[in-house]
């Protein structure tokens, strides 16, 4: 299975206009995770698509994919060669100013991250989502100066969600 294919699975139930995907809902979630139910899924969707038209983008399809460790570490091992956990993958499929990518999150690696981090599970998973589409809009996190410019805006965005 190629990254492509992931894209397909997700996308392939969107009608078609001109060769452009029309979704039916720009963000949607989906959940691999027995028992997992994201709340506030109307918020959340608002929320996101504003973090977006902020940065002057577009949103496309966003597919938020919530799975666990297993589940990601295999994409993960499959997909880019890297055998560890990690709480997020994103695969980007933007062109333009038009935001589009499926981002993988484990929930065993959220829970975990929030214990750590002494935060409730739902703050950790918001910046976790947020991280990813920050990742869309082109921000990275390799260097250290980088970390810290995208912990400001997960921060910044954060905080218009209370």
């Amino acid at each position: 299975m190629k990254i492509t294919d992931l894209r397909l699975f997700w996308i392939s139930s969107y009608p078609r206009t001109d060769s452009l995907f029309v979704p039916p809902s720009s963000i949607q979630f989906h959940s691999e995770f027995p028992k997992f139910k994201l709340l506030k899924q109307e918020i959340l969707k608002k929320w996101l698509d504003n973090i977006i038209r902020t940065s002057k983008h577009k949103t496309g399809p966003l597919h938020f994919i919530f799975c666990s460790d297993s589940y990601l570490l295999d994409i993960n091992i499959r997909f880019l060669k890297h055998d560890y956990y990690t709480d997020i993958i994103t695969f980007d499929y933007s062109e333009g100013t038009l935001i589009s990518g499926d981002l993988y999150i484990s929930i065993d690696r959220v829970r975990d991250n929030s214990l750590k981090q002494e935060e409730s599970f739902e703050h950790e998973l918001h910046r976790v989502m947020v991280h990813g589409v920050l990742h869309l809009l082109g921000f990275t996190d390799k260097s250290k100066a980088s970390k810290a410019l995208m912990r400001k805006e997960e921060d910044k965005y954060l905080s218009l969600l209370k």
